[in-house]
């Protein structure tokens, strides 16, 4: 089949490229361990910078081992047949129809999940403990594990029949619907998410009175932002890195700060990293990206809805469509199985996209705030979290949502000289 040699060639092509991309980021990163890079020798220490190195080279050493055992899963599921396997036992228990369709998803997933569980084990327990980052017990993970399978079987389930039926009964354009039915379940989650499913993982306590809270509601007085609070999430149980960031729509808009970053930065580098997010607010980069989001959702229903009539498009990855049409389940699996492998190569599209909304919030943020304060900030946070300075330019061009670290700092730097 000419779409099997499709599929290898693009799956082989893609972990070719990501494995070149990794050894040239291990090998610019070992490249420049023994000293800090120009400009930052008076911020940042010698044992940071090389912290940040050897966590790079080993964060990348272990993605390339998880990368090499996805590929050959996704083989397993596809050429190899085990989906189709799958759903052949599930016919021999459940009749042919939504239920049984469902059960293939999910099965298929929670197959994935479990698959994906020792590595998510020794990522929090070897990697993350090793450089001093994880704060997590093995209880939390554990319940963590499962509250992520209960919260996917609440929301996953009622989603995926209202599709399927759509899929089954709503004719050629049933994608339409699909999408309209998509983009509703998306504005809805985004919603309900601070109030309802973010408390299922974090607390959440109102950002205490005081300094820090006064010169953050004068910055949102003077942005014209307004929120449904100021919090503070108990990050420091999971993990010792430090975070801020927005959620929610509407009058359910909050503003989230780590408890670790509190810890770890001062109240005017706090103010100037909430501006900078602030500015991917004002740039209408939030409504920009869920645009984005809707216009490929209806791309790929509609793709989808083209390609589930195509006997190729089964045959191509191991399976044998049902003579009866009845196909939506299978559908459904291997699209959203085989997806992420041609869309890899867009990769660095979208980060270039996310690089340019990085330095517009920087710009935005250096208007509000000291730009000298966002960079204190910076460092401090790539110190934190052990983020190399010396990454590979073509690794960082194809992956980085945000800009290098010195390419950033340099342009904040010229900001404040304005």
């Amino acid at each position: 089949m000419i779409f099997t040699y499709i599929f290898l060639l693009f799956l082989f092509l893609g972990l070719f490229i990501q494995f070149i991309l990794a050894n040239r980021q291990i090998q610019s990163v070992i490249q420049f361990r023994g000293e800090v890079p120009k400009g930052f020798e008076e911020k940042v220490t010698l044992e940071n910078h090389q912290k940040a190195a050897d966590y790079t080279v080993a964060k990348l050493r272990f993605g390339m081992l998880e990368i090499a055992l996805s590929q050959a899963m996704l083989l397993v599921f596809t050429m190899f047949g085990l989906l189709y396997a799958v759903h052949l036992k599930l016919l021999d228990f459940l009749s042919a129809g939504v239920w049984q369709q469902i059960s293939l998803i999910l099965g298929i997933s929670i197959l994935s999940s479990a698959i994906d569980l020792p590595f998510a084990w020794y990522r929090q327990f070897h990697l993350e403990e090793k450089f001093g980052f994880n704060r997590m017990n093995k209880k939390l993970f554990f319940i963590d594990f499962f509250k992520n399978i209960l919260l996917s079987l609440c929301i996953g389930v009622p989603l995926l029949w209202v599709v399927l039926t759509l899929m089954s009964k709503a004719g050629d354009y049933w994608w339409i619907f699909a999408w309209v039915t998509m983009v509703s379940f998306i504005l809805i989650a985004t919603l309900v998410f601070p109030i309802w499913i973010a408390p299922f993982f974090n607390k959440f306590i109102p950002l205490e009175d005081g300094p820090l809270k006064d010169s953050i509601q004068a910055l949102l007085n003077r942005c014209g932002f307004v929120s449904n609070g100021l919090f503070v999430m108990d990050g420091s149980k999971r993990s010792a890195h430090g975070n801020a960031y927005f959620t929610g729509i509407g009058k359910s808009k909050r503003i989230v700060f780590f408890d670790t970053l509190i810890e770890k930065l001062s109240p005017l580098e706090i103010e100037a990293v909430l501006a900078h997010e602030l500015g991917h607010f004002k740039k209408n980069h939030i409504r920009k990206r869920m645009a984005m989001t809707f216009v490929t959702t209806l791309a790929g229903l509609a793709l989808l809805g083209w390609l589930m009539n195509q006997v190729w498009f089964y045959e191509g990855l191991g399976v044998e469509p049902s003579l009866n049409g009845n196909n939506a389940g299978l559908a459904l699996a291997l699209f959203f199985l085989v997806t992420p492998v041609f869309t890899f190569f867009i990769t660095p599209l979208s980060s270039l996209l996310s690089r340019k909304h990085e330095f517009e919030a920087d710009a935005f943020a250096a208007e509000k705030t000291d730009a000298n304060e966002l960079i204190k900030a910076l460092i401090k946070l790539y110190q934190d979290n052990a983020a190399t300075l010396t990454p590979d330019h073509w690794y960082s061009a194809f992956y980085d949502s945000h800009p290098p670290a010195p390419i950033r700092i340099e342009h904040l730097y010229q900001l404040s000289l304005r």
